[in-house]
């Protein structure tokens, strides 16, 4: 969307947040501060999506980025708790409760603000280490304790760097596991721009390696540009195809589909589980999927996988943006199940836009593979 209307359409949203609030704060300082806060964000918003087409310096550029990134942030929370308080008024006025609209047009800035502060402190360190047991019927015993580490929509762009990769890396590093996946939306910007920040990534170290699938921001940064770069990284990039990993003898399939809309910016790149799947060893115990987007699920649960790994829902990120999820998506964030297939969604290994996250923090994935009770 252009530059104007996109900023007309902020304005009027910023326009009800002051037209709610402003006139019931009474001190006067505080009216005026509110309303510089939000004069300065609806200016500064759309340069979150906006900078690198409108300032030619990249310095500026990510300035500009990140700014527009934290008063996004910083927006949600005001309109949605502005919203919530418009609810609670009416409620109050039914009993009649005295010095409501006062405290509460007070309360929501000072809540906005501790949650948009918390939320960049979430979002900014290093995710946490989350550790899943998967329990397969027919495991057999020489791939009991398989191990796989799951990262997922890092979306290293703008606001993130080489830095929170290679921390993301070492991390990953340290667990020794067996394998590595890396389950799309790595980067929100071209190859040309972003790969001395995406180099990190081929130093991941594991028993069989590094495998990726293409999430939907790979699209919307030139999909083929960044599947040969990962190659030359030394990643293996799993297009609705498998490998076969022979594990203490045993083998393990591990396949990988392109993104679920894949198909919408290149046909030949349609998502297609049955294809994934095609050829593998009929005596293999234990397939694995990469998929993206979590409603892949019923498709790889039908190609006969006991395992979908998959990202993109962020775990909702911040609220309340998790409850509109499972509008769009099966599963939301956490191990479920489909029928024979487990599915696994990772919250996300980074963010999207604003530096927030808040109720759904971030994670790396160590999935270890177990024998189910008979």
């Amino acid at each position: 969307m252009p530059f104007l209307p996109l900023t007309f359409i902020v304005g009027l949203l910023h326009l009800y947040i002051g037209w709610r609030l402003i006139p019931d704060l009474d001190a006067p300082w505080a009216a005026w501060l509110l309303g510089a806060v939000l004069l300065l964000s609806t200016l500064l918003m759309p340069l979150g999506f906006l900078a690198r087409r409108l300032i030619r310096r990249r310095s500026m550029s990510e300035a500009a980025a990140w700014a527009g990134f934290v008063f996004m942030g910083l927006f949600s929370s005001l309109l949605v708790l502005t919203v919530l308080r418009d609810a609670a008024l009416l409620l109050a006025s039914a009993f009649a409760v005295d010095g409501f609209a006062f405290w509460t047009a007070r309360a929501v800035p000072v809540l906005a603000g501790g949650v948009t502060l918390w939320g960049f402190v979430n979002a900014r360190r290093r995710a946490a280490i989350v550790a899943v047991e998967v329990p397969i019927h027919g495991l057999p015993l020489a791939l009991q304790g398989f191990t796989i580490a799951q990262i997922s929509d890092i979306h290293v762009g703008p606001t993130i760097k080489g830095p929170y990769l290679q921390a993301i890396v070492d991390a990953v590093n340290g667990m020794q596991v067996d394998m590595v996946a890396v389950t799309g939306d790595l980067v929100d910007g071209s190859v040309r721009d972003l790969s001395p920040h995406v180099a990190p990534l081929g130093g991941l170290v594991s028993r069989h390696g590094t495998f990726f699938v293409t999430g939907n921001h790979e699209y919307y940064s030139g999909a083929h540009a960044w599947i040969a770069e990962l190659r030359r990284l030394g990643i293996q990039v799993l297009m609705n195809e498998h490998t076969v990993l022979q594990h203490s003898g045993a083998p393990l399939v591990v396949a990988g589909v392109a993104d679920y809309s894949a198909h919408l910016f290149d046909p030949s790149h349609r998502s297609d589980p049955q294809a994934a799947m095609a050829g593998a060893p009929a005596h293999a115990a234990m397939h694995v999927l990469l998929a993206h987007q979590p409603r892949s699920a019923e498709a790889a649960e039908r190609a006969g996988f006991q395992l979908q790994l998959s990202g993109h829902t962020h775990g909702g990120q911040f609220f309340p943006w998790n409850l509109f999820v499972p509008l769009q998506q099966p599963f939301t964030a956490g191990l479920h199940k489909l029928k024979r297939l487990w599915v696994y969604t990772s919250r996300g290994t980074g963010y999207w836009g604003p530096p927030k996250r808040f109720g759904a923090p971030s994670e790396i994935t160590r999935l270890t593979l177990v024998a189910a009770p008979a």
